[in-house]
């Protein structure tokens, strides 16, 4: 069965010139040209081990499954790497090895940092596992959710060079559009969510809710080519053209785009919007990006300007995630002093072991009042707040519902669960790979952050792409609306099929989007402390 997977690439801090940063674990989204789907995905940034000038391979060989010191064995590769790093700008730590070194490192490792390393099955061998790789794909919590998913489905490798390259980019090519599958199964049903402003996708009058019915020539609906789909829809390289037939309301037309160097904007459509009881601010966020701060700090500046606001709907239905430092900033602009001041925005919980041996203090995120620059944050002083939300949104998106609530901010919730990702982790590199295992859970204020089956709306609607985002007939929004008039989710929300789409409840069962970069999809926390 072919398939197309929207995959990761993270970047690990190898040395110590680089600051160590948290990343949160994502998944990532997969069409089977059979159907069905769902996937693993990663984290960026990293609490590296450092690997030691030299390693002394252990006495016995290396021919038994006994848990060595991941230090021990650490760099001894099967082919290791020659030359500089050119992260580094020094030569590769790597030394001759063996396969069974690698995997005694990766069992090492698990055992020193998972989260969960008392629950790995200790039936195991690694004899029985052709590559590293394969050892460590088994390597982890075979225990449930609630309702039945893996408790762990973030465990994941990626190439090291790849993710060094995405991450130094800091941006993959493509079109300035995103990709949503509302069926993914046959017939497929794959639209356009958004567009980029100024991307090639907006230039050629492309907009939400357009439906992709062909890529260069192969049937998007019944085809079964997934080799040419994920290369169309997924441009590895500035300049790529692919065409696309679309069907836009009644027409349908072809189009050539070609990938560019896409520049996001993440805060977008900001307005108020006057209602029978008050005047509602809406604003569109998707990256919890650097950029995203200034942007942020704007539209809540916007949004006070003249007589104000008096309830706030957060649309962040596709943010993925990102800076933890930003999901801060935003939960305290969003609320009042007397709600944030001195309070946790959240906490990091490791293993017994305190594999990075952090005080107490240095796994606290407070909810920070000021900007990176140091000015004072504009604030709404909202006791309450909408959020639009569904599968796409995770980590650190999922962050400001759990830490406002933490501090007693009512946080209502439109359209459908969330993805839930309270877990992180930090990649490490070996040999050249980068592996990554869930090493902590955020909790808020209260010490909540049990959320691996997502948060549940409030009231469940299914996302409207025949609507425009931030109009005000969207169905999401014109729901949050609603239900500040009347207090309550309106009968028809949870119900509604809307035109060409699944139901609700089988929309919301998975993420929509595809095709996001790491650095879109991940939980980052500035400063962090390296290990000692």
């Amino acid at each position: 069965m072919n398939s197309l997977e929207a995959n990761a690439r993270e970047k690990p801090r190898a040395t110590a010139r680089a600051q160590a940063a948290f990343a949160l674990a994502f998944a990532a989204f997969v069409l089977a040209a059979c159907g069905g789907g769902g996937g693993g995905g990663g984290g960026g940034g990293g609490l590296p081990i450092f690997l030691p000038p030299t390693t002394t391979p252990p006495a016995n060989g290396g021919n038994d499954d006994t848990i060595v010191a991941s230090s021990t064995v650490a760099g001894l590769c099967a082919a290791p790497r020659t030359g500089t790093n050119p992260e580094t700008g020094t030569a590769y730590p790597d030394k001759v090895g063996t396969l069974t070194d690698e995997k005694r490192w990766v069992r090492g490792w698990i055992d020193e940092t998972y989260l969960w390393y008392g629950e790995v099955p200790t039936t195991l061998k690694a004899a029985d596992y052709a590559t590293p790789v394969a050892y460590f794909s088994v390597l982890k919590s075979p225990a449930l959710t609630a309702s039945g998913r893996a408790k762990d489905r973030f465990h994941y490798v990626y190439d090291t060079e790849r993710y060094r390259q995405l991450s130094e980019a800091g941006v993959a090519p493509g079109y300035g559009m995103e990709f949503a599958f509302v069926r993914n199964s046959r017939p497929r049903d794959l639209r356009i969510a958004f567009t980029e402003p100024g991307s090639p996708a907006a230039s050629a009058g492309i907009a939400r809710g357009a439906k992709v019915l062909e890529v260069d020539g192969v049937d998007v609906i019944e085809g079964t080519n997934t080799t040419v789909i994920n290369r169309g829809i997924s441009p590895t390289t500035i300049g790529e053209s692919h065409t696309f037939k679309l069907q836009e309301g009644s027409t349908t037309r072809t189009v050539t785009l070609s990938a560019a160097s896409i520049t996001r904007t993440p805060v977008q459509n900001v307005k108020t919007i006057d209602t029978g009881s008050g005047r509602v601010g809406y604003l569109l966020f998707n990256d919890h990006i650097t950029t995203s701060e200034a942007q942020l700090i704007d539209a809540v500046n916007q949004l006070k300007a003249g007589s104000g606001i008096q309830d706030l709907v957060l649309d962040m239905r596709y943010n993925g995630g990102g800076q933890l430092n930003i999901a801060s900033r935003l939960a305290t602009m969003v609320s009042s002093p007397a709600a944030t001041s001195g309070k946790t925005f959240e906490r990091l919980v490791f293993n017994d072991k305190n594999p990075f041996h952090l005080t107490p203090a240095q796994t606290v995120i407070p909810f920070h009042a000021r900007s990176r620059s140091g000015a004072e944050l504009p604030r709404l002083g909202l006791s309450q707040v909408t959020v639009l939300v569904g599968p796409d949104t995770c980590s650190a998106s999922e962050s400001v519902i759990n830490s406002l609530r933490g501090v007693d901010v009512q946080v209502n919730l439109v359209g459908g669960a969330t993805c839930g990702k309270p877990y992180g982790f930090s990649p490490q590199d070996n040999c050249g790979t980068s592996y990554f295992a869930i090493q902590f859970q955020g909790v808020n204020a209260k010490n909540f952050g049990d959320y691996g089956d997502g948060f549940a709306p409030s009231c469940t609607v299914a996302d409207d792409f025949d609507q425009a985002l931030g109009d005000p007939a969207e169905a999401r929004l014109a729901a949050a609306l609603a239900m500040r008039n009347g207090g309550v989710c309106p009968a028809s929300a949870s119900t509604k099929t809307l035109p060409g789409l699944e139901k609700s409840e089988a929309a919301a069962e998975q993420p929509y989007l595809l095709q996001r970069t790491p650095l879109r999809e991940i939980r980052l926390l500035d400063a962090a402390p390296a290990p000692g």
